[in-house]
């Protein structure tokens, strides 16, 4: 009889093979389930986290406006870097244009400034305001008749300086002819008073424009002031109101003081205040845009340097008070329209001043200026003054 083959058995009567594959299926499963909870722990920390991140924003929404201050903070302190900046720029300008004016002076053959723009620079005196008469070659009577009234003299304006920080000069350019007659006779005044800003400058009616231009950017170049005043030498001034009017203003950095004006553009030839370029504002009988008046006016050091950098490009107009309007439009520039700066002569500004509120300037509109000056500015003085001991008792 043939004999069968029978599979082996252990002890337990379970066979080999299936002993094997319970192994095998063991670790396999064993594989699975270690791999599924070992990555649980992370997911249900990534959920933790995500619902706690949820419920915080929920629960607290003070910390979005928290973040929104920390934000405006920022914002506001990096305005506060902007302004600083922009400060510092404006007076490397001021610095740079004070340089080029002083160059400029020593290059073109100015009988005024001889010393280098460096030497210039370290010179400029630090002042409230300076204020230059602008006057002529004829107008030898009308200067003596402010030194009789309301401009200090000799040791008086030195003082004036020194404890008030105001520069006071006649300003004047040269003759066509340097050297001649005219420029010896305001030499020989000079000498004698020590009041004058000369300019390199040649003088003349329809060269007032050019001659603010100049003024403005020498003063500049001379002196690092506050404010920057140009006035008629047929004017009457109130030192001590100028300089209170202008202190109100001085945290601003470009501002433009006087009375503000916008009178029709004369196109007829012949008128005087002829404007040439009539055809530029318009139609005819329109009218000039906002401007001062051309006897006084003051403006801020910012813009006596724009006009100091910019003054071989800055168009000029037949009237200067027109000119120097022009050359801030566009600016952003504050216009300050103060009727101080120009009240009527007697009786208007004797009024006022008899009421405890004396004008900053008075002349008579009729003339321009006072009319007969070299006559009436000691009894202007007298009727329509601050008293002569007002500017060393007004605080600045």
């Amino acid at each position: 009889m043939g004999s069968s083959r029978t599979p082996k058995s252990g002890g337990n009567g379970v066979s080999t093979r299936w002993v094997s594959v319970f192994c095998i299926a063991s670790f396999f499963f064993g594989v699975l389930v270690v791999n599924r909870f070992w990555a649980l722990p992370v997911v249900v920390k990534v959920n933790r986290e995500a619902s706690s991140v949820d419920q915080s924003e929920v629960l607290h929404p003070i910390n979005c406006e928290k973040k929104e201050a920390d934000i405006l903070s920022q914002v506001s302190q990096t305005h506060d870097v902007i302004m600083t900046l922009d400060k510092t720029i404006s007076s490397l300008e001021m610095r740079l244009a004070a340089a080029r004016a002083a160059k400029a002076n020593n290059e073109e053959g100015s009988p005024v400034v001889t010393k280098s723009g460096a030497d210039h620079l370290k010179e400029r005196q630090k002042v409230f305001f300076v204020l230059g008469i602008i006057t002529a070659f004829s107008s030898r009577k009308r200067r003596d008749s402010i030194r009789e009234s309301w401009m200090p003299k000799g040791e008086e304006l030195r003082k004036l300086e020194m404890e008030k920080g105001i520069i006071i000069r006649f300003v004047i350019g040269h003759s066509a002819s340097p050297g001649g007659i005219l420029d010896r006779a305001i030499e020989a005044e000079e000498e004698q008073h020590k009041d004058f800003l000369r300019l390199n400058h040649i003088e003349g009616y329809h060269e007032l424009s050019s001659k603010t231009q100049i003024y403005f950017s020498t003063a500049v170049a001379k002196w690092d002031a506050d404010f920057y005043i140009k006035v008629d030498d047929d004017v009457h001034v109130n030192l001590g109101m100028v300089g209170s009017t202008l202190a109100r203003h001085r945290s601003k950095s470009r501002v433009y003081i006087g009375c503000m004006k916008s009178g029709p553009v004369l196109a007829q030839k012949g008128t005087k205040y002829h404007e040439p370029e009539y055809w530029k504002f318009g139609e005819e009988g329109s009218k000039y845009f906002r401007h001062a008046t051309g006897q006084i006016y003051a403006i801020s050091k910012d813009l006596a340097t724009y006009i100091s950098i910019n003054k071989h490009i800055l168009h000029r107009y037949a009237n200067e008070d027109v000119s120097l309007g022009s050359w801030f439009i566009g600016l952003d520039v504050e216009h300050i329209d103060d009727r101080s700066l120009c009240c009527a002569t007697p009786p208007d500004c004797e009024w006022k001043a008899q009421a405890g509120n004396p004008c900053a300037a008075s002349f008579d509109w009729s003339c321009s200026g006072i009319c007969k000056s070299v006559e009436r500015m000691e009894e202007v003085h007298q009727r329509c003054g601050e008293g002569d001991g007002a500017i060393w008792h007004t605080s600045f």
